[in-house]
């Protein structure tokens, strides 16, 4: 029985359904805007697949837009829009000239105009025009990721040293009518967290954002902690949001495909946000638990788990729980745990996640490898090389979490 098989295809059914083509299509189609102009502009990992379909429905009517992606991500040219590739998870030149693109495109705007906001996760690094240096938001940046700190909290930073975030395109774009559609990467979408809320009233406070602060002990100029005492708008009178996609439809989609293979499939959350080791020690746990089942099983757990860097190696939070599951597994009887991160990249690598097998303990430590300093020295894209458990689906032009899968086969299922 091929579990890696089995994975392969879970995942190819999963990422099909939650593509953004469909959701966007949904959103303008039918969809009444003023007799004015219409302008374009996307934002985020499936910035240009959602770019592509927006500006195919709407056709004549669209001006002019503007694009911003991480790099990789354009795979060509559409209409009267014009691409940016940029920097992802740290914000670069890049980023910051395809956002002053895109404030140009929109300053100047009457009533009667309408602005096509497309939304997707990534957009906080990608659509940022910061009010520090360049230099200084890269390391704040840097600092957030290094010390675990979750989206929630690395938002509330972000948009209080932002020009766009926080509300604050939505206010630039003025008077023109902002309908956002978005593409949610945080559980439980939030419309203000989701990208920092470039088009969405702030609900975090400035108090919020000092606590974060305190609690990694965050290193900041004195005109950044300033910025952060500078409340963002409360309230915008000018925009429409429709939400489009989310880890839930990720997670039914999963399991979905699991039936379809003849898994009992059974989602455990879509609310997962732990440590990603701790996440992978916890599906292995389940699978000894059920070890005795005379039926096929399948755990899900969709998410964004977070990794605490403790070493210098390269990997990403799917392959770290991946490999972390493995030490749990080993010598289990048909049993695999798989992670992919739905946009394609895990970490800053060209692996989607990581797959590991009751087998995948011993194979490395036939080559001499130690899965616990692996784990300490945060390598996992090497281990998972070895041991032939990268998943690499290239970039997949979706971004809605993570989902985390364990499964259990069993003859004759």
């Amino acid at each position: 029985m091929d579990l890696r098989k089995d994975a392969d295809t879970i995942i190819k059914a999963a990422l099909r359904r939650v593509m953004p083509d469909e959701a966007v299509a949904q959103a303008l189609t039918g969809k009444c805007f003023h007799e004015g102009r219409i302008y374009l502009v996307a934002a985020g990992k499936a910035a240009w697949q959602m770019a592509g379909t927006a500006a195919a429905i709407l056709g004549d009517r669209l001006q002019a837009g503007i694009c911003v992606t991480k790099y990789g991500h354009v795979k060509g040219d559409i209409p009267k829009v014009r691409c940016f590739e940029a920097g992802h998870p740290v914000p670069d030149g890049n980023s910051f000239r395809g956002t002053q693109a895109a404030l140009d495109l929109v300053s100047g705007l009457n009533r009667e105009d309408t602005v096509v906001f497309l939304l997707s996760g990534g957009g906080s690094a990608l659509f940022e025009k910061p009010l520090i240096p360049e230099e200084e938001l890269s390391d704040i940046t840097a600092q957030l990721l290094a010390c675990g700190a979750d989206i929630t909290e690395m938002n509330i930073i972000r948009k209080r040293l932002s020009a766009v975030k926080g509300g604050r395109f939505a206010k630039i774009c003025a008077p023109a009518r902002v309908y956002s559609i978005v593409l949610s990467d945080i559980l439980g979408d939030p419309l203000d967290m989701i990208a920092s809320g470039p088009a969405y009233p702030d609900s975090s406070t400035c108090e919020q954002a000092l606590a974060v602060i305190e609690k990694y002990r965050l290193r900041l100029s004195d005109r950044a902690m300033a910025l952060l005492g500078e409340e963002t708008p409360r309230e915008l009178d000018n925009v429409e949001t429709v939400v489009t996609g989310s880890v839930r439809n990720l997670c039914l989609a999963a399991a979905q495909a699991c039936e379809d293979l003849g898994y009992q499939p059974l989602i455990l959350t879509d609310w997962l946000c732990c440590e990603a080791r701790e996440a992978g020690s916890f599906l292995a746990a389940i699978a000894k638990t059920h070890q005795a089942s005379g039926r096929s099983l399948a755990f899900l757990a969709g998410g964004e788990t977070v990794v605490h860097l403790s070493g210098t190696g390269k990997g990403g939070r799917n392959q770290e729980l991946a490999l972390a599951a493995a030490e749990g597994i080993a010598g289990l009887k048909d049993t695999a745990v798989f992670s992919i991160g739905s946009d394609g990249t895990d970490g800053p690598t060209d692996a989607a996640g990581g797959y590991c097998d009751g087998d995948t303990k011993q194979r490395l430590a036939d080559k001499g490898i130690d899965i616990y300093q692996v784990l300490q020295d945060n390598n996992a894209y090497m281990a998972l090389e070895e041991a032939g458990g990268l998943i690499k689906t290239g970039a997949t032009g979706t971004n809605v979490n993570d989902v985390a899968v364990l499964l259990i086969k069993r003859e004759g299922e």
